[in-house]
């Protein structure tokens, strides 16, 4: 009888041979899953620490103190400025002898998935990590995410944060810039001419308005023809993460543009712009949107002036100013 019973139980257990091909075939899901999270433009915190766990470059733009106070363990630090060209215009693209050294750096390839982390405090510091996600596809990474509503959410789904530094092994990678999602003074100005491009203001209201201006741009309004959607629209209010792919469509759609029609966002110096872009682009899908990083401060910097529109007349651009100074100094109602 105990034969018989260790023979019924031995008929009952998976064979050896079975057993390794159910484990091939859970590494092989595991593996699709990671790899969906990795070409996931958005990702969660629990997707962001599995990816980690694998050996994905987390990359932390938040400033250097911050970083050095709590990050996402095992997170590199690259702050924010270190993405944008240093002079009167922080929203033109850093030298690709910069770029080529920053992603060395951080231990980049353009086979290294890489999910990009910001604080997650509101709608423009994620513009922070769009902007590093367009820069680093137009260097050629190819598996590139965002960690939606970045260390604050890490934090909410009570997952740890660490303070001690971490260092990649530097690359030898040689990048090229691809201009593809990129557009220049020349081309938006070429624009102007083509009835199919649609340029989209990711500014609030006011600015598109020419009721206020950025410091560094020297006149107020709209480039010519351009539609105003506000990067905030993105987002829940009061919220640093992205909506649901459906509510982001439902904004999307309020542009009224075909299916493949060219889009350029723009903002003051490519930081607001870089969230619609990522949206439309990278999110939703869309072909052909490309962010003009210069945006209106280069707009504004050319050698001779180019048309605006919604540019106030001198002296509405003189109570404007005035309202603006009252504004910030006694404290009374924004232009």
């Amino acid at each position: 009888m105990p034969m018989a019973d260790a023979a019924a139980r031995q008929s009952r257990s998976p064979h050896p041979a079975m057993l390794a091909v159910l484990r091939l075939l859970l590494l092989c899901l595991s593996c699709t899953a990671t790899g969906a999270w990795a070409t996931a433009p958005l990702l969660t915190p629990a997707q962001t620490k599995a990816l980690g766990e694998s050996g994905a470059r987390l990359i932390d733009i938040r400033e250097g103190p911050a970083y050095a106070l709590q990050h996402v363990p095992g997170a590199v630090s690259a702050p924010y400025p270190l993405w944008r060209a240093p002079g009167a215009n922080a929203g033109l693209p850093p030298s690709q002898p910069a770029l080529t050294a920053l992603v060395q750096e951080l231990g980049l390839t353009p086979d290294t998935p890489a999910v990009i982390i910001y604080t997650g405090i509101d709608a423009t510091d994620f513009g922070g990590a769009a902007r590093v996600h367009w820069t680093l596809k137009s260097l050629g990474v190819q598996q590139l995410s965002i960690l939606n509503g970045g260390l604050t959410a890490w934090k909410a789904a009570g997952l740890p944060v660490a303070s001690q530094a971490s260092v990649a092994s530097r690359s030898r990678w040689q990048p090229q810039f691809n201009p593809q999602w990129m557009a220049t003074r020349d081309q938006v100005r070429a624009s102007l001419d083509e009835p199919g491009v649609l340029r989209v203001d990711a500014r609030p209201a006011p600015f598109y308005q020419g009721r206020i201006a950025a410091d560094a741009a020297h006149a107020r309004g709209t480039l010519p023809g351009a539609v105003n959607l506000d990067s905030e629209n993105w987002f829940e209010l009061g919220s640093a993460a992205l909506m649901d792919k459906a509510a982001l469509q439902d904004e999307a759609d309020k542009l009224n543009a075909a299916p493949a029609q060219p889009i350029i966002a723009f903002c003051n110096a490519g930081h607001w712009s870089a969230t619609d872009w990522f949206v439309l682009s990278e999110v939703l899908g869309r072909p052909g949107v490309r962010m003009y990083p210069g945006s209106i401060i280069d707009w504004t910097s050319a050698p001779a002036p180019l048309p605006m529109d919604n540019e106030p007349g001198r002296w509405q651009q003189l109570r404007y100013a005035a309202l603006a100074w009252a504004h910030r100094n006694l404290g009374t109602q924004a232009p």
